[in-house]
């Protein structure tokens, strides 16, 4: 499964999501809890960076980008998968 996440509201993600067409799910992280965890929010002054991670189905981190284009991310993900 693909999805995205973002700190921004629900409101501005779906517009998002819209105005680009995603096929995937964007789910909200308002309080930058998920971010943090994966590396996202290394510096909150800068706002998120947009890493990539693929999770295995036993929910473990198999890889780990630091910085990833959003609109092609999730087609090289698939790619590789």
């Amino acid at each position: 499964m693909i999805l995205g996440v973002s700190f921004d509201s629900p409101a501005a993600n779906k517009a998002f999501a819209e105005k680009f067409n995603f096929n995937f799910p964007l789910l909200c992280d308002t309080d930058r809890a998920i971010g943090t965890a994966y590396g996202a929010n290394v510096d909150p002054a800068k706002g998120a960076q947009r890493v990539g991670v693929v999770i295995d189905e036993n929910g473990r981190v198999k890889e780990w980008h630091e910085r990833v284009d959003a609109r092609a991310w999730p087609a090289q993900v698939v790619q590789t998968l």
